[in-house]
């Protein structure tokens, strides 16, 4: 996209100095020809942009031109690391400085990229939480996150799903995940994952966190979701489901009749299905009604049979 190499020009000057057309095609992977395009519309845009001839010549910015964005605060920076979710930025109280490093950003561009990026924004949205999410309160959020910025211990008042639920915790803030529209906490000691929305009573103490060395947010979160997937995987469930159940199914069952599901002549499908356990098989395979048999484990068949003989007769 051509607004995109203006951009990618203007940043290569600033930061390498003098670079030659074949220089600036080979990074851009485009012909010299296409380069020297670009620079004409830079030029047209009043980018101070000069092209010296001979052996060392190359194109560059006229001295001690700067691209603006270097009159961003702190704290607005900070902000235009989530500009691909400015709701997340409002939630975690940066939604004025967001503003703000946008007007910025979008005064700091030459005109032709200004606006492209204003039509951009028009045309895409981010909505995170899924279809059936339910719209969920983080009272203290601000205060978690700025604990995770300034790296201060929390004394909190948690409420888990075991006995006792309300619980006092000293966390020491790790990092912020936001996953389907729900904030997630990693602290230590461990480190633990915590709902932001599940804390009940929060105080920030003078007491400095140490995040472990070598510690990466992102490697830790995939991590533990990894572990978590392969926990809740716990069996299988031997079954014959019809086209349109097998259609209403997702996850790892709809891969799983993808993937090793066998046909049979009623066209029906036989597969064995990763299951999270007996509760959970019971209620989600009896929820697809006359659309899947279980054929095993033989205590899940008895177990949905004597579900489905209860229904009949409290609706006989």
């Amino acid at each position: 996209m051509k607004s995109s190499r203006l951009l990618t020009i203007l940043l290569l000057l600033q930061n390498r100095g003098r670079m030659t057309a074949h220089e600036l095609a080979e990074e851009l992977e485009v012909s010299v020809r296409t380069v020297y395009r670009d620079v004409e519309s830079l030029h047209a845009a009043g980018v101070p942009l000069y092209g010296d001839a001979g052996h060392r010549g190359g194109y560059r910015l006229l001295a001690g031109h700067r691209n603006r964005l270097t009159d961003l605060y702190a704290r607005e920076a900070e902000a235009l690391v989530l500009a691909g979710l400015p709701v997340a930025a409002d939630e975690l109280g940066l939604g004025g400085h967001f503003s703000d490093a946008q007007l910025k950003l979008r005064a700091a561009l030459p005109a032709p990229l200004r606006e492209h990026v204003d039509r951009l924004r028009t045309r895409f949205h981010i909505d995170a939480p899924g279809w059936y999410a339910e719209d969920t309160e983080a009272p203290f959020l601000p205060q978690v996150a700025d604990a995770v910025r300034t790296g201060r211990v929390l004394a909190v008042r948690y409420r888990r799903w075991k006995e006792p639920t309300d619980v006092d915790r000293r966390l020491e803030p790790y990092g912020l995940v936001l996953k389907a529209g729900r904030w997630y906490l990693v602290a230590g000691p461990g480190p633990r994952t915590y709902r932001v929305d599940q804390i009940l009573d929060l105080t920030v103490t003078g007491e400095e966190a140490v995040v472990p060395e070598g510690f990466d947010l992102a490697t830790h979160w995939r991590a533990a979701q990894d572990d978590f997937h392969a926990r809740l995987r716990r069996g299988e469930a031997l079954v014959r489901i019809s086209p349109r159940g097998a259609a209403r199914l997702g996850g790892a069952a709809a891969r799983a009749v993808t993937e090793y599901g066998t046909e049979e002549p009623d066209g029906w499908i036989r597969v064995a299905l990763p299951v999270e356990g007996p509760e959970h098989a019971h209620d989600t395979l009896l929820g697809l009604g006359t659309e899947v048999e279980v054929l095993a484990p033989e205590d899940l068949r008895e177990r949905i049979a004597a579900t489905v003989r209860t229904l009949a007769a409290r609706y006989a």
